[in-house]
């Protein structure tokens, strides 16, 4: 894959670097950008040979919010329509103009991200502002380098949170926190976040990629696949659910296939005291629900 915005790179172990790649803006979020992203990780879903991505900036920022320097509607918008409620609703979503003149483009970033069966990490090594906060909301795991400032400043640009972050951002730090710093508008230090539980821990900058690539390497090396995809499924749109009754019957045909896949080699290396050597994909996950 060739991008104008980023760059991949994929290491022997599977572990997909993919930096946000315009350092002399700040890795500044560009429509090219958002389409650059969701490709990848669309792409990235279908591809066996990759088994976790670590998602990381160029240079000294992590991605500075939406490149505000573009003409015409900043965000990609169509401003000659007049969106409602029921022309994005259902299949209509996909439909012309709508999709690309109404849906928000960090929306569908998010939601590849979210779609990926793979565990992502960020690295967020420096400022992350606006999109560049809230895109890694829907990654799993988010570390950060004493050098990051993170906000979510929609209230001074006078617009509201995106990229599906009002359903992202109220779980990771439950609705009081989230709604504090909507409200705020605040620029948070590591710390800050960290306190918050945005983030699962914070590094010094020469620390931050060792630490990230170290997490992705103790999710994915012996570990089915799978295994991992049916579990981020099954965490993320359980733990949503009405009632535990729905998480039973998708735990129920999740262990099903488990049971008759690579559960087979787990169980057969546990007894045999060796190494498992799983050959399920992640791109052929069963359908559970």
């Amino acid at each position: 894959m060739t991008f104008e915005t980023l760059s991949v790179t994929v290491d022997d172990d599977g572990i997909a670097t993919l930096l946000l790649d315009r350092p002399d803006a700040l890795n500044s979020f560009t429509v090219t950008m958002a389409r650059e992203l969701e490709r990848f990780f669309l792409d990235a879903a279908g591809d066996d040979s990759i088994k976790a991505i670590v998602v990381t900036g160029s240079g000294r920022a992590f991605c500075a919010g939406m490149d505000l320097s573009a003409t015409g509607n900043v965000f990609g918008l169509d401003e000659t329509v007049a969106p409602t409620p029921a022309d994005l609703a259902g299949d209509r979503l996909y439909d012309e103009p709508v999709q690309s003149g109404v849906r928000d483009t960090g929306g569908k970033v998010t939601l590849a991200i979210h779609a990926c069966p793979k565990p992502v990490i960020a690295a967020i090594n420096g400022p992350a502002v606006g999109i560049g906060a809230t895109m890694t909301l829907a990654m799993d795991i988010r570390l950060a380098s004493t050098k990051a400032r993170i906000g979510f400043v929609f209230g001074k640009l006078g617009i509201v949170p995106e990229a599906a972050s009002s359903w992202f951002l109220p779980r990771i730090v439950g609705i009081q926190q989230a709604l504090e710093w909507v409200y705020s508008a605040e620029i948070l230090t590591a710390e800050q976040a960290l306190a918050g539980r945005l983030l699962r821990s914070v590094h010094e900058p020469e620390e931050l990629l060792d630490a990230a690539y170290g997490l992705a390497r103790s999710f994915v090396v012996g570990r089915s696949p799978v295994a991992l995809g049916l579990a981020k499924q099954m965490l993320y749109r359980n733990s949503a659910a009405a009632h535990p009754i729905e998480a039973h019957r998708a735990d129920s045909l999740a262990m099903w296939h488990a049971s008759v896949g690579d559960g087979k080699e787990g169980v057969a290396a546990f007894l045999e005291k060796r190494e498992p050597t799983f050959t399920g994909k992640a791109s052929e996950l069963p359908e559970i629900y």
